[in-house]
């Protein structure tokens, strides 16, 4: 009998919970499956699901195959009715022992082969204590889950629930555990990072906990943030970006366009000028500060006046690391009922001119950086990043996981050289 096996698919959210699925897989006993854990985020990606399950039965055709994840929990009959698969659990049932329990005893038998309940009825997100993923020197902690906002491009509210967090003690319980465990960096991650505390008592906010962290673990090198909405930016965390070297200047930012009626028709909750004004104070409190964003290319209505906005968003906010997202109808929200739809080629297009004002960007990055010192954190002997998240090879070994200082020499197209 074999270990499971795991496939992840879409966000670090999703690794991240690939991870705790592991452990429960493994506490319950369960063997011989194949799990995917899905993305919704877009129809491509809910086929790119579909396509991943058919690659995973031919190589695995005696396997038990369950499908969990976003897509799973917003269209479960989608999967159900695959001949390839056993079981859809949701993104709630994903995350409780008796889920794998159940799986584990009675696969089919007792245990129903679809268990998605509304994921709108979730009022708490567990502190996952995972030991850490991704490299021995980062470790990713959840601190939130779902998204009180209804963007009309996204599902993912419909695949997450509404917003909950983590509460602070339980974070600051778990960083401490993996300070003691020899990670030199912590990444907070969640699907609305700066909707944090809104659901705990006195509602604070995610800059609390930032400044908590930092003052209750002052043995943790390097505290990073994932993705954040700059609108909903608080005092405490602008305060934690101007005094705390130890918060790494790099933010990605949900921006998504950068064009006023464009982000309107989007629901966002700021305007372009808003974006702006963020990253140049930012940049005026911490001069260092890199920002990477998302950025939706062809949403409907999208002229090429309103596109135009977004591609000079890209020089106006200085941001060097981008995600451009081609729009695709995603079926289930407002904007796929909007009736002035961009031309396919027209959106791969426009995403292209937006990737290469990105990499122009990180080109001038990485030209402003030699001659720089910086501290790098060591993701293997070779490759390392500094504080804003930028990679520097090496080609003496360095030692995994630890933090070297060291002057940048040169740069290729993507990597600084040290």
């Amino acid at each position: 009998m074999s270990a499971p096996k795991f496939t992840t698919l879409g966000c670090r959210l999703n690794a991240y919970e690939t991870e705790a699925m592991k452990e429960l897989s493994a506490q319950a006993g369960l063997t011989d499956a194949v799990i995917v854990n899905t993305c919704a985020v877009t129809a491509e990606a809910v086929r790119k699901a579909r396509q991943e399950i058919r690659k995973l039965r031919r190589e695995n055709p005696d396997a038990r195959l369950i499908v969990t994840g976003c897509a799973a929990q917003t269209e479960p009959e989608t999967f159900a009715q695959m001949d390839e698969v056993d079981a859809v659990i949701g993104n709630m049932e994903k995350m409780q022992p008796e889920t794998w329990t159940g799986m584990a005893a009675d696969f089919i038998g007792e245990t129903e082969a679809v268990q998605v309940d509304d994921i709108m009825s979730v009022t708490e997100t567990a502190g996952h204590l995972i030991d850490g993923f991704g490299t021995r020197s980062r470790a990713y902690v959840q601190v939130q889950n779902g998204c009180d906002h209804r963007c009309t491009f996204c599902i993912i509210p419909y695949g997450r629930g509404n917003s909950r967090s983590v509460p602070a003690g339980v974070v600051v319980d778990q960083i401490k555990r993996l300070v003691d465990r020899g990670y030199n960096e912590v990444v907070l991650t969640g699907v609305d990072l700066t909707s944090w505390g809104a659901d705990l008592p006195v509602q604070p906010k995610l800059g609390d906990l930032v400044m908590r962290i930092l003052k209750l673990v002052p043995d943790l090198p390097r505290l990073r943030i994932s993705s954040i909405d700059s609108i909903e930016v608080d005092e405490n965390l602008m305060q934690a970006i101007a005094t705390e070297p130890r918060l790494m200047p790099h933010l990605h930012l949900s921006l998504q366009h950068g064009d006023d009626l464009i982000l309107k028709r989007m629901k966002r909750r700021h305007l372009r000028d808003d974006a702006i004004r963020f990253t140049e104070e930012a940049r005026k409190l911490r001069p260092d500060m890199t920002f990477g964003a998302d950025i939706i290319a062809g949403f409907p209505t999208e002229t090429d006046a309103h596109f135009e906005n977004s591609l000079k968003l890209v020089s106006d906010c200085e941001l060097t690391w981008l995600h451009v997202f081609p729009y695709s109808k995603r079926e289930g929200t407002p904007a796929a009922r909007i009736p002035q739809q961009v031309n396919g080629k027209l959106i791969k297009d426009r995403a292209a001119r937006l990737r290469a004002a990105g990499e122009a960007q990180v080109t001038k990055h990485l030209q402003a950086q030699i001659g720089n010192t910086h501290h790098i954190l060591m993701e293997n002997p070779h490759m390392g990043r500094t504080e804003q998240f930028t990679e520097v090879a090496f080609n003496t070994p360095q030692p995994e996981g630890q933090i070297v200082t060291a002057t940048i020499i040169g740069q290729t197209d993507t990597q600084l050289k040290a």
